[in-house]
């Protein structure tokens, strides 16, 4: 089993709502929305090279991702602006299915981190207006 197929394997037996795999090492998540890549990223850990598997991935998550460095993102569900994100930075990207806008969890309007980035394309920036925007949360 390659490390995006155990990453998967991961998100779908063990409720997961991330994981992240390289070699024998495997880093999952119960938290949700972005902040769990927030942690990552305030973590320090050398994530490069790392297969990610995800329930929900926006733009801002899919720019949280660029800056972690890792090499694949499978999600269940991906906006068409994440994937586009993640192309651009080299990225492989696979989904079950595809979307076009994340919805915020009520469920009556998009979801406000990708709403926060909608008009960025620079990762630092993004990763700026997702810690603007959890402020006033």
């Amino acid at each position: 089993m390659n490390d995006l197929e155990h990453a998967k394997s991961l998100l779908e037996d063990g409720s997961y709502t991330l994981a992240l795999v390289k070699g024998g090492e495997t880093i999952t998540s119960y938290e949700r929305g972005v902040k769990p890549l927030l942690g990552l990223l305030g973590g320090g850990k050398d994530l490069r090279g790392f297969s990610a598997a995800d329930r929900v991935v926006g733009k801002a998550a899919a720019f949280l991702y660029v800056l972690l460095g890792v090499q694949t993102v499978y999600a269940n569900v991906i906006s068409t602006l994440a994937e586009g994100v993640l192309r651009g930075h080299g990225i492989a990207v696979g989904a079950q299915t595809r979307t076009e806008r994340i919805l915020n969890r009520a469920g009556d309007g998009f979801c406000p981190m990708e709403t926060a980035v909608e008009n960025i394309s620079d990762p630092t920036e993004a990763y700026r207006a997702i810690k603007a925007k959890l402020a006033t949360f």
